[in-house]
């Protein structure tokens, strides 16, 4: 009889103060935005509008194919390096043939189609090996991964020879470069491309048997065993699909720089991770949404442009960057276990 009893006027003061803990990274870095917005010249223009877009859009499809991973309580530390290893295949074979500095003349100047559906595929088999080692091996998706990076680096580097590849098919390189023309605003081919995978993302995510196993598995394994989900056979097929994902990036990145190098997609997963995480994908397994990743890659960049155009140093960038990660991640865990 002596507890006290709360107040709804009580009750809302510690749902806002939740709210704002939880969520105050983004509270944050859209305050930043608009700091940034009066106080840097060219921020809110049409040709920063453009980039953001840009960006956010390979790093969204990056951001959806680690999602499914953290769903399900795993994790992929090799994206960025597939998505290196496929936007390099995808340079070799668009090449023009007739320009100096060929490096396999036997693939240069293949047709688009074929290079797009080599690098999903070549995306594909590396998720696939994912897939095999963390479903039936058992081995944690930390460190199955992390040996994945290191090898693909490693192939990368053989691949490419370690030296830049340009002077790429003129029509590739105009579908990165260009897009949509609305009034001043270029709408960049890429976000569309972006914007239908979000779409059918979506639909997988909630409306077919896969997604509904993907929540089951990361909301807990065993449980989802027993009622009869091949969680083999799940997390196989979610390895796959985010290294078909990544395969589809690395494309997408070497139409919009227009070259590629070995160090293409370095740290693109830990800014997807921190992305997933800040838009609300748990690292805790069984929560995340394709809209909450969109707002994390979003934010996340956001946050970049912010520094960037606020004169800050890459070296302090990187910094700030780190730090965002590890607090997305403390504030993911304290939303957890505040739910438990």
């Amino acid at each position: 009889m002596s507890e006290k009893i709360k107040k709804p006027a009580d009750i809302r003061k510690t749902s806002v103060k939740d709210w704002l803990i939880e969520n105050a990274l983004i509270v944050v870095i859209f305050a930043m935005v608009i700091y940034t917005s009066f106080s840097a010249d060219n921020f809110v223009s049409f040709i920063n509008l453009k980039n953001i877009l840009a960006n956010v859009s390979v790093r969204f499809v990056i951001a959806l194919g680690v999602s499914g991973c953290l769903i399900t309580r795993g994790t992929d530390l090799s994206a960025g390096r597939v998505v290196g290893l496929t936007s390099v295949l995808t340079a070799l074979m668009l090449q023009r043939p007739e320009a100096p500095g060929v490096l396999y003349e036997g693939i240069a100047g293949s047709p688009i189609p074929v290079a797009f559906l080599a690098a999903l595929a070549l995306g594909a088999l590396v998720g696939l090996l994912n897939g095999c080692v963390v479903a039936f091996l058992h081995v944690p998706p930390f460190i199955a991964t992390l040996g994945t990076q290191i090898a693909i680096y490693g192939t990368n580097m053989i691949l490419s020879q370690n030296k830049p590849i340009g002077s790429l098919n003129n029509t590739f390189t105009g579908f990165g470069a260009q897009g949509l023309t609305i009034g001043g605003l270029i709408i960049p081919w890429v976000f569309f491309v972006a914007l239908l995978v979000g779409v059918v993302m979506y639909v997988i995510y909630n409306y077919t048997t896969y997604g509904k196993n993907m929540y089951a598995i990361g909301g807990n394994e065993i449980a989802a065993e027993v009622s009869g989900v091949n969680t083999q056979r799940s997390k196989l097929k979610i390895y796959t699909i985010a290294g078909l994902l990544y395969g589809l990036a690395g494309f997408l990145l070497t139409a919009k720089t227009g070259s590629a190098a070995v160090s293409a997609g370095t740290g693109y997963e830990l800014e997807a991770i921190a992305a997933a995480t800040i838009g609300g994908v748990s690292t805790a397994g069984g929560v995340g949404t394709v809209p909450g990743v969109l707002l994390g890659v979003l934010v996340f960049e956001l946050l970049k442009t912010c520094l960037q155009f606020l004169g800050i140093t890459p070296e302090m960038t990187n910094i700030f960057q780190g730090a965002v990660i590890v607090i997305a991640v403390a504030l993911d865990i304290r939303k957890t276990m505040r739910k438990r």
